[in-house]
């Protein structure tokens, strides 16, 4: 793990009791809006783990080992840096289509492969999310199906010229341009956005804070 900085965009540490103020483990500027939308106020904690695949590892298996492992590397940073205790969210996303994790493209001809891998199919959008405040931990995990219209090589060639696929898992991102490549979900729009809203609120909930 290592430490690279923390951003807390100007707030200071204290507590009040109805402090909604959490530690997000995550770079994603989305894990960080949809966060904001539930009017949850966040510091950022940059901690870096290996995302490598383990040997026969699944997509469920693999995306709540990191979002656990994240946790803990998150939580180092808090202690290590002697910061107030509060929870800490991480959060892991990868596709998966008939038992192959998509993670993020290598480059553009990896990118057009998941592509066209995913072109006039369906295929699996997994998110784990992890809660941790000193030694307690919680997870939840959302699996979301998401099916492609047929792409042509003229839409794939196009979208990765547009620089999108490139820092997100599967080499799409739902919420941009790739939006008019789906003709259908089955599970969680946020989730696929890379954090679940109902699953996040309930962890959330579980460590003291409520919405509306």
């Amino acid at each position: 793990m290592q430490l690279i900085n923390i951003d807390n965009n100007g707030s200071d540490n204290i507590m009040t009791p109805s402090d909604t103020r959490i530690y997000l483990a995550s770079g994603s500027p989305r894990r960080r809006e949809l966060l904001e939308q539930l009017g949850v106020h966040l510091e950022r904690i940059h901690a870096d783990i290996d995302e490598s695949v383990l040997p026969g590892e699944n997509a469920v298996a693999y995306t709540e080992r990191l979002a656990r492992e994240k946790a803990a590397a998150g939580w180092a940073v808090v202690q290590n840096c002697g910061l107030p205790s509060r929870p800490l969210l991480s959060a892991d996303t990868t596709v998966v289509l008939e038992g192959e994790i998509f993670g993020k493209p290598a480059d553009a001809a990896d990118a057009a492969r998941m592509l066209r891998a995913f072109s006039g199919r369906s295929h699996q959008v997994v998110t784990s999310v992890a809660v941790r405040q000193d030694e307690r931990v919680e997870l939840r995990t959302s699996i979301t199906e998401v099916h492609f219209r047929v792409l042509s090589d003229s839409d794939i060639q196009r979208y990765i010229d547009s620089g999108e696929p490139f820092d997100k898992a599967g080499a799409y991102g739902i919420q941009g341009l790739a939006a008019v490549f789906i003709d259908h979900i089955a599970g969680s729009y946020t989730g696929v956005m890379g954090l679940p809203m109902f699953e996040t609120a309930e962890l959330l909930g579980l460590f003291g804070h409520s919405f509306p």
